[in-house]
């Protein structure tokens, strides 16, 4: 099966070819994947080289032209390091753009925490009017970037990665989905987490909710699955663990309720091992997550 970033250069060339205030604006990572594109639409497939910060000022420049940009590189690269451009060039200026990340939190291991983003949602979560898409899947990662390209002039952050669940399913960049439902706790998986969230609570008498846009924060969803479920809330995301702990806190601000977050640690795994060894070192496989949630949640998840 292709990955999320395989889908995204033929996905984005396409829409050159469909919608022409469609540009890309690289920093020379992923420039190779767009080549027919470059040649078809050399005005808007520019690679501006190894210039981080220019990279996102361009891309707000066009936007000010009235242009659609799509800004790619990995994600320590795209939101890290230039983020003073992100907050004025995009925020400040009022423009709009399609950021799309790859690498995540850990994808590249022997790349090191150069090239690691666990707390990229977390920072993109101090500005104010962004949209931010976590797909599970390469089908979901296509349909995510359909709906942030046409959002017309909205800021939007896709966050893609070469992990993923088994199969696709019909998210809508809006809503999160009731997958299972049960009575004693919502557990809400996020994007690439949810088959380890379902084998982990198999057996759990537990609501399992996938979300795949999480900002912004699905609140209603998340009440309505708790009047049923209860008040417990199980958060397991793919970056920094407790990233949305305070929007379901304010989502049942009117109800006693607790929340555990659970994603990537703050500490550095300095060995470059591999993706797997840093889920499990992260507590994110199937195994410890079982643990986790079970301890939270106890005898009444059927644990």
């Amino acid at each position: 099966m292709d990955t999320m970033r395989d889908r995204f250069a033929p996905v984005v060339s396409r829409l050159l070819d469909e919608d022409p205030r469609v540009a890309v604006v690289l920093a020379e990572i992923g420039k190779d994947a767009f080549h027919d594109a470059i040649t078809r639409h050399p005005e808007r497939v520019i690679n501006v080289g190894i210039r981080e910060q220019l990279l996102v000022g361009a891309a707000a420049g066009m936007a000010l032209t009235g242009l659609r940009p799509v800004v790619h590189t990995f994600a320590s690269f795209l939101v890290e390091r230039p983020f003073e451009q992100v907050k004025l060039d995009f925020g400040h200026q009022g423009t709009g753009a399609v950021l799309v990340s790859a690498a995540a939190s850990f994808d590249w291991p022997a790349g090191g925490f150069t090239h690691m983003a666990p707390g990229d949602v977390a920072l993109m979560d101090t500005l104010d009017g962004w949209t931010v898409h976590v797909p599970g899947h390469p089908d979901e990662a296509e349909t995510l970037l359909r709906h942030a390209v046409a959002a017309g002039d909205d800021r939007v952050y896709v966050r893609l990665s070469v992990q993923s669940n088994r199969r696709a399913l019909p998210v809508d960049g809006e809503r999160f989905m009731t997958v299972r439902e049960g009575r004693a706790g919502v557990v809400i998986a996020v994007g690439l987490l949810l088959d380890a969230v379902l084998e982990a609570t198999q057996g759990m008498d537990v609501t399992v909710l996938y979300a795949t846009t999480v900002r912004p924060f699905d609140a209603a969803g998340l009440r309505r699955a708790a009047g049923a479920a209860g008040t417990d809330v199980v958060l397991v995301e793919p970056y920094l663990a407790g990233t949305s702990t305070a929007a379901a806190n304010d989502a049942l601000a009117d109800l006693p309720h607790r929340v555990l977050g659970l994603g990537v640690g703050r500490r550095e795994l300095r060995r470059y091992g591999t993706v797997e060894e840093h889920t499990a070192a992260h507590g994110l496989d199937a195994r410890s997550l079982r643990e986790r949630i079970g301890g939270f949640l106890g005898a009444r998840a059927g644990v």
